[in-house]
């Protein structure tokens, strides 16, 4: 199965550390390795959250939780992809085909997948960057003071409630450093699986566009206005690819949704209640940067899964459109009611659920936006 050119690189080696690849050595150990990891690091966050809960000020707390539940979202990405295992599997081989498929209409296909791979950079880039700002206040800290190693000033990118003492210089040193590596490679980790997706919608999207152009040709213009029976099943068949590929990511996508859904508000809640809290302290410029990158992250998370929602039911019904707009008018009962058929099916769109509840779109983001802000006023009102 060859899909190095529907899908960018960068996601490809992403999915082969965390065992989601398909054909990937020591999948089972690479699982293992990764979800005793993650499940440690959330052990160790959860218990300082516990055991500092009336210690530290409430914007402290706010701002440790949603790290701390921004990580338990991995976890249940990762757990969520490795048990729809054989789904991502047959979206690979669909996407494979597709490719094998395009040299006909290549142009359409490699403008989608350019796409996706420069999403892929650019998310690549921009979570690094978050995580450099994120972790800016320690490094600042250490470079200015100097480290000295006691309760009251030590200082984790990561605040956990560690077994041992962490207050000796080697090993701080190497927390800090394990710490900043693993944030590094968890947050990209976020990024490309959302990166995925919108690779996923592209590919949809260029199929989609593909059947629109052979809807378009099916009644050509001049002389005969009878269809070729051969057209209209490759149609047929091309219509129904993509409502399965569309039913395979909805499947693989589907409770993911329903986890960011609930999560995103809470994390968008707490972080913006940090930022405007941290206005008028000391510092404040260093806490608005180490937070502000990672507000900006989950939002744009949060946008990417309804845009993609969005995105791909508007899509759908342009096949419908397609339809509608090609020359049956002018070809005979018998052969025009075989295009009322597509256009019946493509008006059960295309579209990706929030845990098979609702839909996800682009008003689905404006409510994740306005329960943020409630929640943050009535933090407020107890601040």
């Amino acid at each position: 199965m060859k899909v190095g050119n529907a899908v960018s690189q960068v996601i490809e080696i992403c999915l082969r550390m965390f065992g989601i690849w398909p054909n990937t050595s020591c999948v089972l150990l690479r699982r293992v390795f990764w979800a005793v990891t993650v499940l440690i690091e959330q052990a160790f966050q959860y218990r300082y959250i516990v055991m500092h809960f009336n210690l530290i000020e409430l914007s402290e707390m706010m701002d440790t939780l949603s790290t701390t539940m921004a990580y338990t979202i991995l976890l249940c990405k990762l757990v969520i992809f490795w048990y729809k295992q054989r789904t991502f599997n047959k979206i690979l081989t669909m996407m494979a085909i597709d490719w094998e498929k395009c040299s006909k209409t290549k142009f359409a296909t490699t403008s989608n997948v350019k796409q996706s791979h420069r999403f892929a950079n650019i998310t690549v880039i921009l979570y690094s960057t978050s995580i450099i700002f994120f972790s800016s206040n320690v490094f600042i800290q250490n470079a200015d003071d100097g480290i000295t190693f006691n309760d009251s000033t030590r200082l984790l990118i990561l605040e956990m409630d560690l077994p041992f003492d962490a207050n000796r210089r080697f090993v701080y040193e190497s927390v800090i450093i394990i710490q900043f590596v693993y944030l590094l490679i968890c947050a990209n980790a976020m990024g490309l699986l959302n990166a995925l997706l919108i690779n996923l919608i592209l590919h949809i999207s260029g199929q989609i566009d593909i059947l629109r152009k052979s809807v378009m040709g099916i009644f050509p213009k001049e002389g005969n206005h009878s269809p070729s029976r051969f057209m209209i099943k490759e149609i047929i068949q091309k219509h129904q690819k993509i409502i399965t590929f569309s039913e395979h990511m909805e499947d693989l996508y589907s409770y993911i949704a329903i986890v960011l859904f609930v999560t995103n508000t809470l994390i968008i809640c707490c972080l913006g209640f940090t930022i405007v809290a941290s206005i008028g302290r000391p510092n404040a410029l260093q806490s608005i940067l180490k937070t502000l990158s990672f507000y900006f992250v989950t939002n744009m998370e949060a946008f990417i899964y309804c845009f993609a929602g969005e995105y791909l039911s508007a899509k759908s019904k342009s096949i419908g459109d397609a339809a509608y707009d090609s020359l049956w008018y002018e070809s005979n009962s018998k052969d025009s009611r075989i295009i009322l058929f597509l256009i019946m099916r493509s008006q059960n769109q295309l579209t990706i659920t929030i845990g098979k509840i609702m839909n996800l779109s682009l008003e689905q983001f404006s409510s994740i936006q306005k329960a943020s802000a409630s929640y943050m006023s009535v933090l407020f009102a107890m601040y």
